[in-house]
């Protein structure tokens, strides 16, 4: 892939990923901020209508009062006045309408402590008068006799009809009754108890379900009329007046506070906010997968080409070798030489034995990334492998001036492994010392028991390899990049054949290295 087109592909990934975060975020915010005003809404409601119901209860209780006093008293003084008359005739039918419409007053002699006012001791009495209309209507009709002189009038339809004035007069009882109530204090006109009740009815009937507080002030100041944990504190708070006047102003207002209402509202959304985290994490987790996937891959492919080259520099010597000695066997002149041809057959058999090797190495990794390759173990010493490893590379170290000293201290040294496979192992360790020793090799080879494992250790004093290297060393295809990737001969197999060995046989294999001091490779296996 385009490093320019997988940026940008990333690049687009990350800015709708950013995008879709950003939309969940808004949507939650959004939906709290809807469910916290309607919540506002519906409390406001819940105070207006508790304070109605609260105001109508303390009516009903003075209006019963009062009809029942009235009872008592027996029959009130009436007095009629302001009566209306209309008379009409309709000459057509002879008929004759009488209509009246005359205001009743009844007069009752009602103490003052009705209104529990306190009069200082006087036994003055407040006049509460009631006003009732009668309605009267009547139809006669005229009637004359046969002489044409005797003359009557015989009712048709009659009707009488007494009760309230208008809706004026009970206006006027409720402005005299609000007046009179502003004199009682606040906690003999509305209990704890009753608010308690009321609203969390009220509250129970619009499905909220979360502690309250409540408090009723006057004008600012607390009353008596409060919960125990009310506090006039700077937490959203919601007011409604209560026991209004006949203009609408009160000097008490009821207030009710939610300690919880935050996490209230929150958890009202919260599962709708909780599916939406589950899949904006599920896209994040798909998107980092994706990334990583595509970085790897493009590694890969990385690593692939490198392969690749490597593969073809190091096959294309040995061919070119082979083709060279060829042509000098052809030649009429060498062809007679027994020990050119000798020679040069040898170098063609050397050559392809190189070329053998390296497919090996490639079908053996390929082999065990497929879990084919049959690996069977038997009691073997690993002083034989190491000594039998060293004896691989002792001509090449030795060609380089360098040297190879073993130090198998090890007082047991008995593994169950398979002896090609482990002299394999210890042959590309050993060759990469070789390889990344830019001067003249110097290896050591250590043993010892600790527990019961064994413990091989390599080291030289070439190269070395800094942290990140050290970290990618046991990959497969991974080779260290140093300008020339043909500098050193390989392909990167080797070390990720030896993990995958070592790993085969309950061992473990790590590496200690320096930039510019040199490597030490361990190889831990269980003893027998």
């Amino acid at each position: 892939m385009n490093k320019k087109l997988f940026v940008l592909l990333v690049v687009l990934m990350s800015l709708s990923l950013l995008g879709i975060i950003f939309v969940q975020v808004y949507w939650i915010r959004t939906s709290v901020n809807d469910k916290e005003e309607q919540f506002s809404r519906t409390v406001t409601d819940i105070l207006d209508k508790v304070a109605s119901r609260v105001e109508k209860r303390e009516m009903k209780e003075y209006s019963d009062r009062l009809a029942s006093l009235a009872d008592s008293i027996g029959e009130p003084k009436s007095t009629q006045y302001k009566n209306f008359l209309f008379v009409d005739r309709d000459l057509n039918s002879d008929e004759i309408l009488f209509y009246s419409h005359g205001i009743l007053e009844e007069d009752y002699n009602i103490t003052s402590a009705f209104f529990d006012i306190n009069t200082g001791g006087n036994e003055d009495t407040t006049t509460i008068k009631n006003f009732t209309s009668k309605r009267t209507k009547a139809v006669f009709k005229e009637e004359y006799g046969l002489d044409g002189k005797s003359y009557s009038l015989t009712p048709i339809q009659r009707a009488e009809k007494i009760g309230g004035l208008s809706s004026i007069d009970k206006a006027a009882w409720e402005d005299v009754f609000m007046e009179a109530a502003k004199a009682k204090p606040i906690h003999k006109r509305v209990s704890k108890q009753e608010l308690e009740l009321l609203l969390s009815q009220e509250l129970s009937n619009r499905n909220i379900d979360t502690d309250y507080e409540y408090g009723v002030y006057s004008q600012g100041y607390p009353t008596k009329v409060r919960s125990r944990k009310f506090k006039f504190s700077g937490t959203k708070m919601y007011k409604a007046p209560i026991f209004k006047d006949s203009e609408g102003s009160s000097n008490f207002s009821l207030l009710l506070t939610f300690p919880s209402m935050k996490k209230y509202i929150f958890s009202s959304v919260m599962g709708m906010a909780l599916l939406s985290l589950v899949f904006t994490l599920v896209i994040m987790l798909a998107y980092s997968s994706a990334i990583y996937q595509l970085i790897k891959q493009k590694r890969i492919s990385e690593i692939k080409s490198d392969f690749i080259n490597n593969m073809t520099h190091e096959f294309k010597t040995p061919i070119a070798t082979i083709n060279l000695a060829v042509e000098a066997i052809r030649n009429p002149k060498s062809i007679e030489d027994k020990e050119k041809v000798l020679r040069y057959l040898g170098m063609i058999r050397d050559e392809n034995k190189r070329m053998h090797a390296q497919v090996e190495n490639v079908l053996r990794i390929s082999k065990l990334e497929k879990n084919q390759l049959d690996i069977s173990k038997d009691r073997v010493n690993m002083h034989d492998i190491i000594t039998d490893a060293i004896a691989h590379i002792e001509l090449i170290v030795q060609d380089r001036g360098g040297y190879v000293n073993a130090h198998l201290d090890a007082e047991r040294s008995e593994v169950l492994a398979n002896d090609m496979h482990m002299t394999n192992v210890v042959v590309n360790i050993l060759d990469n010392a070789v390889k990344y020793s830019p001067e003249t090799p110097k290896i050591d080879v250590f043993t010892e028991v600790v527990k019961n494992s064994i413990i091989i250790k390599v080291q030289d004093h070439g190269a070395g390899m800094s942290k990140a290297v050290l970290k990618k060393v046991f990959e497969k295809f991974y080779r260290e990049h140093t300008g020339d990737i043909h500098n050193v001969k390989g392909h990167g197999l080797g070390l990720a054949y030896v993990k995958r060995i070592i790993d085969d046989h309950q061992g473990e294999v790590y590496a200690e290295s320096e930039k510019g001091k040199g490597s030490t490779f361990f190889i831990k296996l269980p003893l027998i």
